[in-house]
């Protein structure tokens, strides 16, 4: 028996790869206090279009798999065994996506200084090196409309992300979203990865070189065609499995 399977033994492996998520956020500097939010659907015996966010006011180094609330898409809270409630920016945020997109079953959300750094800019990210590449014309944009409270706000955060997997926050932060909690979170490690590099190239005294259109193009062709041979070929998240054994190894409590 494998880890993942090991770990799904106590909780739904809904509940134990988000309290994983929540952990390597934390692990990787990435959280915001008590702040920003990571939600994965819930398991169905949970509730119909129910997913599963942090409680307000743990730290991601204290999310469990058994602390994670459950609320489903029109803001009901379902079952909160640590009593604290949700986050309403966090509701607004997570529930447009999950509702738009029921493919998707993560949407991440991170205030990183890379991150908000970048989303400061005009430019956005730019095509600086085999990390942004990637991101190349699959990279969408929010303007920035104050704190996420506006519910009106979600059919705007959906037509922006259009069919996208991540999205730039203007002014506020990242957003990533994938088929599996791992997808989610290894493109929100590239991607936060890209802005770290850009904010030193331009920190430098150097000029940047900008990667052509047609180059950038063609390196995020050939990430996502490997992607897609990786899946339909069946073959595991050999990545995600290996921060599983570090969450594992360094936060062992947090599938309990």
């Amino acid at each position: 028996m494998g880890l993942q399977e090991r770990l799904a033994t106590a909780h739904p492996t809904e509940r134990v790869e988000l309290a994983a998520a929540y952990r390597l956020i934390a692990e990787f500097g990435m959280d915001d206090s008590i702040f920003t939010h990571i939600s994965a659907k819930a398991p169905k015996s949970e509730g119909e279009h129910a997913f599963l966010i942090n409680p307000y006011g743990l730290r991601f180094d204290e999310v469990t798999a058994s602390t994670l609330v459950t609320i489903n898409i029109e803001g009901e809270v379902l079952n909160d065994p640590y009593g604290a409630g949700i986050n309403k920016a966090g509701f607004t945020i997570h529930s447009a996506i999950h509702a738009a997109r029921p493919e998707i079953a993560c949407v991440l959300h991170t205030h990183t200084v890379a991150g908000v750094a970048v989303a400061s800019m005009k430019e956005g990210l730019l095509p600086l090196n085999q990390w942004s590449a990637p991101f190349f014309n699959r990279l969408a944009y929010h303007d920035y409309e104050g704190i996420a409270l506006n519910l009106e706000e979600r059919e705007r955060i959906v037509a922006d992300l259009g069919d996208k997997r991540a999205m730039i926050l203007r002014n506020h932060g990242l957003l990533t979203c994938g088929r599996t909690v791992g997808e989610a979170f290894r493109t929100m490690i590239d991607l936060d990865r890209a802005c770290r590099a850009q904010i030193a190239v331009m920190s430098s005294s150097q000029t940047p070189n900008v990667l052509s259109d047609e180059l950038a193009e063609f390196t995020a062709a050939q990430e996502e065609h490997w992607i897609e041979a990786h899946q339909a070929a069946g073959k595991p998240d050999s990545e995600w499995a290996a921060y599983l054994r570090m969450c594992k190894k360094r936060h062992p409590d947090f599938d309990q």
